[in-house]
């Protein structure tokens, strides 16, 4: 495994060092690179340099130049308009770099020297509650992110913080003591999500009927919940019996999303009850909370409610009951002392973004969280519908996120059918699959996670413009283009003159690793996704431009093809790290 310096980075440095020299005080200093329409690159810096050492920017632009080696790496550099330094490097550079990425498994992608545990807190269902549309952006955000953090070397601990406890427990356990069949299944044979949903759904219409109907059932349903906080045996296993059915469906949903959901990872609310009261007693004892009308708060400066009176996160009730505050602050005590984690990513809706400021304030105040241990939100916006309307069913319903992603697999199958020639119905099926899932995920992935975005199914799955179905296509007629080569191999060959696409499309690969650290440094899958479209598209410009196995020369075919193949390989582990699959043939 050997990281590849970019041109980028390499260009770079030579600028960086021929500044030194011609301006020593400016040692260090960001010649501010960016790659350019007017050349390869456009080196900035100089402009602002010239004005601190009151040096005339042009003057000082030639001496930089003067001062930059040409002929292996930079072909050519010129000074234009008040300072600026366009710089072109080589095709033999462009080529040799791509080499040495092709030859290396991880494409020549550095690992992040500062890599630490970062704990992501995503995809987190309610137990006996069906999942929804709302469910889909933490769950495939979350799984993206873990991914990309990953691959830069991070170490990852995956943390799905279920809903699996509080009082509507009480009635739901109730109801199941009463009624001791209502959760049985038709065989022993393996149960399908659908059979559980349909159970847990059941099961809760009726308690609740029977809860706002019957006032003794109401008052033995509250009993329960004292039970069951009190961990009663009898209580406990029967809420276990809820949490194992819920379980069957969230497994099967995330069967469906494509995403590996691993048993030790699912830590509900219930993982952290034995922690709440040691965690109010630290809190109180510091003196970061304090006792108001009897209840645990914590106060902020800048949180005030429309009375203007200050409005505290609280941690302990009145009652002496647990508010959301507490499992939370738990939870962050034990992910930083028990999992060693150096950064926390809450994949959370941005409606709560105002509760967890209070928390990891609170966090830092009692000195769990400090500057060596971050905590985030990766806050996400809503998912709307076509008129631009959060997303209701006709009846004003929430969507159920097992019919959404049907439903794309369904369109998706047309769309692959459509095109498919010589793919069995079993083929067309799996691809139907890959396709549909892959294109909700993208639509998420491809917009900013705090943006809304609108769900569009036609547009998803189309063939055309910003979709992973274009994507995908791409990578399929790579792939084509591969297995029709026949004696032909993917040869680098340096010293062959490139075309303009070629350039381009080269440029771009080599960018990848720069690209991948910067989406895990800001948290920011869209950047991946955007990185990935215009590769698709540099790549579609390249192919309709140069014949690749009808290129003039036996080198320019195998050079074609080895950018045909780097360009594959690029495409699928960019597209993996978003959690979307690769079919070979679409």
């Amino acid at each position: 495994m050997a990281s590849v310096p970019s041109l980028a980075s390499s260009v770079n440095q030579r600028v960086a060092d021929a500044l030194a020299s011609a301006l020593p005080e400016a040692g260090g200093a960001d010649p501010l690179l960016r790659r350019s329409d007017r050349a390869d690159f456009q080196a900035n810096g100089i402009l602002a340099l010239a004005k601190k050492a009151k040096a005339n920017p042009r003057e000082l632009a030639a001496t930089v130049v003067e001062g930059i080696p040409t002929g292996d790496l930079i072909e050519e550099i010129e000074v234009s308009g008040p300072g600026f330094l366009n710089i072109t490097v080589s095709d033999a550079a462009i080529v040799s770099t791509l080499a040495a990425r092709a030859a290396d498994d991880r494409l020549g992608v550095p690992l992040n020297a500062s890599a630490g545990t970062t704990v992501i807190d995503y995809a987190q269902p309610n137990v006996a509650k069906e999942m929804h549309v709302g469910h889909l952006r933490s769950a495939v955000i979350g799984a993206a992110m873990v991914e990309i953090l990953e691959f830069t070397g991070e170490k990852v601990v995956r943390r799905h913080h279920i809903g699996d406890w509080g009082t509507q427990f009480g009635m739901l356990i109730q109801y199941l003591l009463e009624h001791p069949h209502e959760l049985d299944h038709k065989s022993d044979s393996e149960v399908s999500g659908e059979e559980a949903m349909s159970n847990l759904n059941r099961l809760y219409k009726a308690s609740r009927a029977l809860f706002d109907s019957d006032e003794e059932f109401k008052t033995r349903a509250r009993a329960r919940v004292v039970d069951l906080q009190a961990g009663e045996p009898e209580t406990l296993a029967l809420w276990q019996r809820f949490v194992d059915e819920s379980k069957i469906y969230f497994y099967s949903v995330f069967n469906k999303l494509d995403m590996d959901i691993q048993d030790p990872d699912v830590v509900g609310e219930s993982g952290y009850n034995d922690m709440l009261v040691e965690t109010c007693k630290l809190l109180e004892e510091s003196g970061v909370a304090v006792r108001s009308n009897g209840a645990l708060c914590v106060f902020f400066e800048d949180v005030k409610g429309p009375d203007g009176n200050p409005t505290p996160l609280i941690v302990q009730k009145s009652d002496g009951g647990f508010g959301y505050a507490a499992t939370d602050l738990s939870a962050i005590r034990d992910r930083v002392t028990n999992l060693g984690a150096t950064e926390l990513i809450y994949v959370v809706d941005a409606r709560q973004s105002l509760h967890f400021k209070m928390v990891f304030e609170t966090a830092r105040r009692a000195g769990w969280l400090n500057d060596e241990v971050k905590a985030v939100q990766l806050a996400f916006g809503t998912v709307l519908g076509k008129d631009g309307k959060p997303f209701k069913t006709r009846e004003g319903e929430t969507v159920r996120l097992v019919d959404l992603l049907d439903e794309a697999i369904d369109r998706a199958s047309a769309v692959v059918r459509e095109k498919a020639q010589d793919l069995t119905e079993a083929e067309i099926a799996e691809r139907g699959a890959q396709v549909g899932i892959g294109a909700v995920k993208y639509a998420d992935l491809s917009t900013s996670a705090a943006r809304d975005y609108k769900f569009d199914l036609d547009q998803m799955v189309s063939l055309n413009g910003d979709t992973s179905v274009y994507l995908q296509y791409a990578y399929a007629r790579i792939q084509s283009i591969l297995r029709k080569a026949g004696d032909a191999r993917p040869v680098a060959h340096p010293e062959v003159a490139l075309a303009p696409t070629e350039r381009a499309l080269g440029l771009h690969l080599d960018g990848f690793g720069e690209l991948i650290s910067e989406a895990a440094a800001e948290h920011a899958p869209h950047k991946l996704a955007a990185y990935l479209y215009q590769l698709a598209s540099l790549y579609t410009s390249f192919y309709s431009e140069c014949p690749v196995l009808k290129a003039d020369t036996a080198e320019q075919v195998e050079n074609r093809l080895f950018l045909c193949e780097l360009t594959a390989r690029t495409l699928s582990k960019g597209m993996s790290l978003l959690g979307i699959r690769t079919p070979e043939k679409l």
